[in-house]
């Protein structure tokens, strides 16, 4: 079973090696309502732990998506932008945005696990 990381911001991270996935959480596409649009980084760019990665749009607002660490950006997930619908049914599964060749795994630990951020989530939301 891979790690899964959380930021402040409300992405994920799930650890395989040296390839981070990444996504937005259940309780950012519940903040957001339905998801219309999404701009994703391009592959082989480079992106800064805490940078704009993309944008997500929904019939609310337009949101930044940011990168919860540094890395080189390996993979798109082309299946959110063609059916934008799919990060609401499955955020934190099939509805990954990116996936980045880690820089510095020292970054990581600057995360919250799961039950932190639960925690986290609950106490921003009152």
């Amino acid at each position: 079973m891979s790690e899964v990381k959380y930021s402040k911001e409300h992405e994920w991270l799930k650890l395989d090696g040296e390839i981070a996935t990444i996504g937005i959480t259940q309780h950012a596409t519940e903040m957001l309502g339905d998801i219309v649009f999404v701009e994703l980084p391009d592959l082989g760019s480079n992106v800064e732990k805490d940078g704009n990665a993309g944008v997500v749009e929904s019939t609310k607002a337009a949101s930044d998506v940011y990168t919860p660490i540094s890395g080189e950006v390996v993979e798109n997930n082309q299946s959110i932008v063609d059916d934008p619908a799919k990060i609401n049914s499955d955020p934190e599964n099939e509805a990954w945005f990116f996936k980045l060749k880690i820089k510095d795994k020292s970054e990581l630990d600057s995360l919250m696990n799961k039950d932190e951020y639960d925690k986290f989530s609950k106490e921003s939301a009152s």
